[in-house]
Parts: C-alpha cells; sequence; structure tokens
C-alpha cells in the first residue's frame, strides 16, 4: 500500500472518529434536554393530577406525597354535578364560542391574507398597520360600551366576534407568508380557463392552505378556549359560564375546596392537551411552510 493511499484511510478514519464523538455529543445534549423538558413540565402535572385525587384534608397540604385515599370518582362526580352541572354547560359555552370563532377566523383571514400576498403598494401597508393595531388588547370599558350599544353585550355573537377580531392579526399574517410561496402562475391560469375570482381562491387556492390552516385551528382553538379575561369582562352571567370561570365555583372568602378545583383543572387541560399532542407537528409544518418564499 502506497504511502498516499495510507494518508487517505487515515484522513477517513479521522473524519469518522469525529463524526461519531460529535454524535455521541448530540445525543447526551438530545437525553438532558428530553430529561429536563419532562421534570420541568412533568412535575406541575403530576402535582394537579395527584392532588386531583386526594381528599379535602389532603390536598389542602399542596404536597406531592401519594394520597392516603383515593377519591377519585367522588371528585370527578362532585364537580361534574356542582350547582346542576355548570362545569358541563360550561364546556358546552367554550365549545361553541371556539368553534364559531374558528370557522369565523378561517373563513376571513384566509381571503385577506390571499388578498394581501397578491396585490402590492400603499393599501398593502396600511392594512398591515390595521392588522397589527388589533393585536393590541381592547380596552374593557371602551369595548363594553360598544357592545352594549350594538346589543351584543353579554351574547354568544358579541363575544364570537370579539374573539374572531382578537386572533385576526396572526392568523392573517400566517396566511399571508403562505399564500406568499405559492406560484402566480397558478393563477393566471385558473383565470385563463375561466375561473372567477371567488372560484379562483376556493377551488383552487384554498385547498392548498391546509397546513397553515391547520395550524390556525390549533394555536387559535387553544388561545379561545383558554381566556380567562375577555370572557369575565365581556360574557359575564351564571348561565354564560366558560371553563376558565368554573374555577370560581371551589374557591371562597373562607376557603377553597382544593381536591376539586384540581380536578377541574385537568378536566378543563384535557381538551387542548389532546390537541396539541395530535396536532403539534402540523402546527410546525404550517408554521415554516411559509417562512420561505418559494
Amino acid at each position: 500500500m502506497s504511502g498516499k493511499q495510507e494518508g487517505v484511510i487515515e484522513q477517513a478514519t479521522t473524519r469518522l472518529e469525529t463524526k461519531k464523538k460529535a454524535s455521541k455529543k448530540w445525543f447526551l445534549f438530545e437525553t438532558f434536554a428530553v430529561l429536563f423538558a419532562a421534570i420541568f413540565f412533568g412535575i406541575p402535572f403530576y402535582f394537579v393530577i395527584i392532588n386531583s385525587f386526594k381528599n379535602s384534608a389532603d390536598a389542602a397540604k399542596l404536597s406531592l406525597a401519594w394520597p392516603e385515599a383515593f377519591q377519585f370518582f367522588a371528585n370527578y362526580k362532585e364537580v361534574l354535578t356542582l350547582n346542576d352541572g355548570v362545569v358541563l354547560r360550561a364546556f358546552l359555552n367554550s365549545s361553541l364560542i371556539t368553534i364559531a370563532s374558528i370557522i369565523i377566523i378561517i373563513f376571513i383571514c384566509s381571503m385577506a391574507g390571499f388578498v394581501l400576498s397578491r396585490r402590492q403598494g400603499m393599501a398593502k401597508k396600511l392594512n398591515y398597520v390595521i392588522l397589527m393595531g388589533l393585536m393590541i388588547p381592547p380596552t374593557i370599558v371602551p369595548t363594553i360600551w360598544v357592545l352594549q350599544q350594538l346589543g351584543l353585550f353579554k351574547s354568544f355573537p358579541g363575544i364570537i366576534l370579539l374573539e374572531s377580531a382578537l386572533h385576526f392579526s396572526f392568523a392573517c399574517l400566517l396566511y399571508t407568508a403562505f399564500v406568499a410561496t405559492i406560484p402566480r402562475e397558478l393563477d393566471e391560469a385558473a383565470l385563463m380557463d375561466g375561473c372567477g375570482p371567488f372560484q379562483l381562491f376556493f377551488k383552487i387556492i384554498f385547498p392548498l392552505l391546509k397546513p397553515v390552516t391547520s395550524t390556525v385551528i390549533v394555536l387559535s382553538s387553544i388561545q379561545i378556549y383558554n381566556d380567562f379575561e375577555n370572557m369575565l369582562y365581556f360574557f359575564p352571567g351564571a348561565e354564560n359560564a366558560t371553563v376558565q370561570l368554573t374555577l370560581y365555583n371551589f374557591t371562597g372568602v373562607y376557603g377553597t375546596s382544593y381536591h376539586l378545583l384540581f380536578a377541574d383543572v385537568l378536566l378543563i387541560s384535557i381538551p387542548p392537551l389532546i390537541l396539541f399532542i395530535f396536532f403539534n407537528k402540523k402546527i410546525v409544518d404550517g408554521m415554516t411552510a411559509g417562512a420561505v418564499k418559494g
């Protein structure tokens, strides 16, 4: 074997060893990151679960200790039957508000994103300024006054329109970025084939927006479902209870029923948790798909 061949083999061996060391370091880093995330997010979740199984006295200690006696069925039955089933009614109200708001957001923001992406000029910049302004949280008293004047205060249409408007900006920006990756030649070909503006959008463009639509559905629905402040101020009333407001049923001036409170927290957390577990990949795909213009 010549000296040149030996040198090539030695270089290849050195590169292979370097890659193995780098791979080992990366594996250790990933393992540490996963363990840290599991501890950081797992302990609070375990705390809620374990205390929802305890009786009133044990849960009041707010400890991580294993319960002396499990009250799983008793606690959750009491939560679901309290005040004539206010928690179940709250789930129904929150579901209705979330689903209706998501439908409005997708319908309006997808079309707005298409127009913003395709049209150029000062009007486009002005629209972006308006979208940025919508990100500012609404002032409570003027918003209540406007809703009262429109006859929408403490009503489902009022809170649905409000929640939709508050999420327009984020959804429009996502749709605009994603539509920018769709070639304009597709629009031109559809128009040459006789498609009108609405046919172009609903038959050609909208079916291509599935990734970003999935992202909008997951992120916006979790935010609307978990909204506390807007529901408290703009949708008050016992008959209008939503899931986050049911937490008040287990707190009082003279004490807190922690075992029932934690049981309610766990019930509230299940829908968004399931949604995130099954659609977390779609969230990333939808947000990164429009990151680079094709």
